[in-house]
């Protein structure tokens, strides 16, 4: 077994532990345990709605493809499972103040280490991400609709966030190219410039 999927295996399974600590969140709330499948539908819908999320989390995965192993699965492992973190405190009502300036910040610095192809320590870039994850996952979790399942919500929008660093990985693969490095870094740089507009409608 190769040492990145070892050190895979700690992470999920704290990652499944944050999923069944959001579930019990629920009851918290009087949210009813039906409309399962709609639960989990809205949450993985949640983070493809917006372009803030979107773009966010697919940076994540073009550092991890620039930085190589381990960050190619360290960084796509962290950020879900700090983000069920912060889904937990918006579920039970928890505030963090800043959401909205977080989640623009987090398309700024992540679109400008892209763009500068960064290369901090592990600890670093993962404490980065998972600063960034909290603010995120705050923002799925206060908006659960009434009547659906927090543990299937929380499920889905994790997904989401999965299947968007899927594709930031795969579009970082062509860094392996003298031209896939050149336009991996115009992309962060796309990113941050997204983010300057997103901070600008913040405080519009």
């Amino acid at each position: 077994m190769s040492r990145s999927r070892a050190g895979l295996r700690p992470a999920l399974r704290l990652l499944l532990s944050w999923l069944v600590l959001l579930g019990s969140a629920s009851p918290a709330f009087a949210h009813v345990q039906q409309g399962q499948a709609q639960g989990f539908i809205t949450g993985f819908r949640h983070p493809l709605s917006g372009p803030d999320h979107v773009l966010a989390m697919i940076a994540v995965g073009l550092w991890g493809a620039q930085l190589g192993q381990p960050a190619i699965w360290l960084l796509p492992v962290t950020f879900p499972m700090v983000m069920a973190f912060g889904g937990f405190l918006g579920l039970v009502g928890i505030p963090l103040p800043g959401v909205e300036v977080g989640i623009a910040l987090s398309a700024i610095l992540l679109g400008v280490m892209v763009a500068r192809e960064a290369r901090p320590s592990m600890v670093v870039a993962a404490a980065l991400v998972a600063f960034f994850a909290i603010f995120h996952g705050h923002a799925h979790g206060t908006e659960l609709p009434a009547g659906q399942s927090g543990l299937m919500y929380s499920i889905g929008f994790v997904v989401a966030t999965g299947c968007l660093h899927g594709v930031g990985i795969t579009i970082g693969l062509v860094h392996r190219w003298p031209a896939g490095k050149k336009a991996l870094r115009a992309a962060g740089a796309a990113v941050a410039l997204a983010g300057v507009w997103f901070l600008s409608r913040v405080f519009a």
